[in-house]
């Protein structure tokens, strides 16, 4: 008994775009001095349209019979925006595809085999529920999201709070509150004093503080 396959390998390779295509109408990167092995307009577009069947940008390369560095150092060329740009939408298809797979197999869940004493007795359909749950995060992360990191962006208040604690303060207000704080430790040390002496201090006498005798200008004795 032959098991279809039902990972995502199954469903890799998608349909090959067809000539009228939009995704083939781009302004292929030119060559000046173009040579026998150069990568024409013609190869160009069937790169595009192997990269948007498979999603994988060796094997579109493989099929042209290009190297890798020549289609990467042919992207980057003057005049090549065009194919830069059909190539970006070639790896979105084949992205998306996988998406699709994905959320596929999470409402469907997969057939696996079911085996006793190395035989075969049949098949039996299994959800992944990590699958499912990776899905339903992404589809709706207001409401299956499990962490506020994915609310928190600017403009949500907690976002905007978080910023203002971290923002560096202006020096004059730094350097006002260190003094407030030292003042608040001075007083604090001052009546703690105060109590002390006024513990030991005889009963029934009042504590009197006095300070020494300011002399005026001009006294002398």
């Amino acid at each position: 008994m032959t098991l279809a396959r039902t990972s995502y390998m199954a469903h890799r390779d998608g349909e090959m775009p067809d000539d009228d295509d939009p995704l083939l109408a781009f302004v292929p990167a030119p060559h000046t001095h173009p040579r026998r092995n150069s990568i024409t307009g013609d190869r160009q577009r069937a790169f595009v349209a192997h990269l948007a069947a498979t999603g994988i940008v060796a094997e579109a390369a493989g099929h042209i019979g290009a190297s890798l560095e020549a289609l990467y150092k042919l992207r980057h060329k003057p005049g090549a925006e065009g194919f830069a740009a059909a190539w970006d939408e070639a790896v979105d298809r084949g992205v998306l595809r996988v998406e699709h797979g994905a959320l596929q197999r999470a409402i469907e869940g997969v057939e696996r085999p079911v085996v006793s004493g190395g035989k075969l007795l049949g098949t039996c359909r299994v959800h992944n529920e990590a699958l499912v749950m990776f899905v339903l995060r992404q589809r709706q992360p207001g409401r299956y999201g499990t962490t506020p990191k994915q609310e928190l962006r600017p403009g949500h208040p907690e976002y905007e709070r978080i910023r203002g604690e971290l923002r560096p303060k202006p020096f004059d207000e730094v350097k006002e509150s260190i003094l407030r704080k030292i003042k608040a430790i001075e007083e604090a040390h001052h009546d703690q004093w105060f109590e002390s002496v006024r513990q030991h201090w005889p009963s029934g006498r009042p504590i009197v503080r006095t300070l020494p005798a300011r002399e005026e200008p001009g006294d002398s004795s």
